[in-house]
């Protein structure tokens, strides 16, 4: 308002009453994106990188087969040439074992507590590469030859799979191919196993048996995490412009697995 312009009373009483409201509608804006931004990255949150880390220290050996078996499934199709990108790569537990079967490979997390565990975790890892990064908001000035989403990533990150898919192609070159897995139904009395044995150790909330059920785990405290079938997957492929196979690998993830031609 310009120094210039003079008001009466009750101008300037409505004057001062819009900033007021302005204010205040401005600063419930900001407290509702916040808390949901809370509620929408449960993981950078919630389960720190120490807790992370316990989470595959499970008694589960069916469970630590799965773990096994996904990164296998990715490795027998490096030549040891590509430059990977791993998205919600946490502490880099799957960039450590990648690592030695490709020319580089770089993880991004939202957790800031995640990569500066994961820096210590990848000391001895000369072509991994841990940032801090919102999947959400990718951005690299070179593209990748492999994409990883695995471990049931696009859940975690609460996106929009078409969309978001479509944006991870984006990030390949001509040739590349995005990894995207999720859990296989035939795998749902172990994972809820895992999960129970995480809630147990205080790494998750109680879990919500009532609303647990059909591929979905809920837990008390917020968390919650659903699954992509096949039928999903397939759904997804076809709405995208790329050649793509599905494969239940182990009988515990479902991996979509698209090519950029």
């Amino acid at each position: 308002m310009s120094p210039h312009v003079r008001l009466n009373f009750h101008q300037l009483r409505s004057f001062v009453a819009t900033r007021v409201i302005t204010f205040f509608e401005d600063a419930a804006a900001k407290r509702r994106g916040k808390e949901l931004f809370l509620k929408e990255n449960y993981y950078a949150q919630a389960l720190n990188a120490q807790k992370l880390y316990q989470v595959y220290q499970t008694k589960y050996s069916r469970v630590k087969q799965y773990l096994e078996s996904e990164i296998s499934f990715v490795r027998n199709h490096l030549q040891g040439t590509e430059r990977i990108l791993e998205l919600g790569a946490g502490y880099g537990r799957i960039m450590k074992e990648l690592a030695p079967n490709c020319k580089t490979i770089v993880g991004i997390d939202i957790s800031t507590d995640n990569v500066e565990f994961g820096k210590e975790y990848l000391n001895d890892v000369p072509n991994a590469e841990l940032i801090v990064m919102d999947a959400h908001n990718l951005h690299f000035k070179e593209p990748f030859d492999v994409v990883l989403c695995l471990q049931n990533g696009l859940s975690a990150m609460k996106v929009d799979p078409i969309e978001f898919i479509g944006r991870i192609m984006n990030l390949l070159s001509q040739g590349g191919k995005a990894f995207v897995s999720s859990y296989s139904p035939k795998f749902w009395d172990y994972r809820l196993a895992w999960f129970q044995e995480q809630a147990e150790k205080g790494l998750l909330g109680e879990i919500d048996a009532e609303k647990t059920k059909d591929g979905i785990i809920i837990c008390k405290d917020g968390f919650h995490a659903t699954t992509h079938s096949p039928e999903d997957m397939d759904m997804i492929g076809k709405s995208l412009s790329y050649a793509y196979k599905i494969t239940e690998v182990d009988e515990s993830s479902i991996f979509l697995v698209i090519t950029k031609l």
